[in-house]
């Protein structure tokens, strides 16, 4: 196989390898580069909640996730079963839609969503910083319409998506580092 030229990395990905990497292992004080965080995979995935009968919000929501990302989805089944919401394990159809992106089209969808799409939110203020213990992050959408690859008709029926980027090595802010360098507009910290 044939090692990729720079020119033909996606913009995020070649700025990482010859940047970020060794400008982060610098700043968090890292005795490796290999010890650098760095971005494993993207999912992207949502929920449909009461609506799982609606099989036109279900084709709504899988065509949602399939254009933003240009993957494939998986539908997703209950693990276990819920008198409360009418849920039997393994029955009632699709509860929600997922896809893991990694490689060039994980850092591709990055780019589209710092660059493009977060500046499209109505009254953008930042994303809020939630960092898991192990430096990963998620991201809550609350409307697929700040996606520029989808037409007015495709937004019509609106819901959510949620983004987890699962970053190595990102423990003790390092993962909320390694976002920052990317571009990744967080809210700004409040003073006390």
């Amino acid at each position: 196989m044939a090692k990729k030229d720079v020119k033909d990395l996606p913009r995020l990905k070649a700025l990482y390898n010859s940047e970020l990497r060794a400008k982060l292992t610098k700043e968090l004080g890292l005795k490796s580069v290999m010890a650098a965080p760095v971005l494993t995979k993207v999912v992207v995935s949502s929920g449909v909640g009461k609506k799982k009968e609606d099989k036109k919000y279900l084709e709504t929501v899988k065509n949602t996730i399939e254009k933003i990302t240009g993957q494939a989805v998986t539908g997703r089944t209950a693990k276990k079963s819920i008198a409360t919401f009418k849920i039997r394990k393994g029955l009632g159809g699709e509860l929600g839609y997922l896809t893991t992106l990694r490689g060039d089209k994980m850092y591709e969808f990055m780019d589209r969503l710092i660059n493009v799409a977060l500046p499209h939110t109505r009254d953008f203020h930042g994303v809020p910083r939630r960092f898991d213990r192990q430096g990963n992050y998620n991201l809550g959408i609350s409307e697929q319409g700040i996606f520029t690859e989808l037409s007015f008709e495709e937004t019509s029926t609106l819901h959510g998506l949620e983004v987890a980027f699962v970053i190595k090595n990102g423990q003790n802010g390092a993962g909320e580092a390694l976002l920052t360098a990317f571009g990744m507009p967080f809210e700004r910290k409040k003073e006390k």
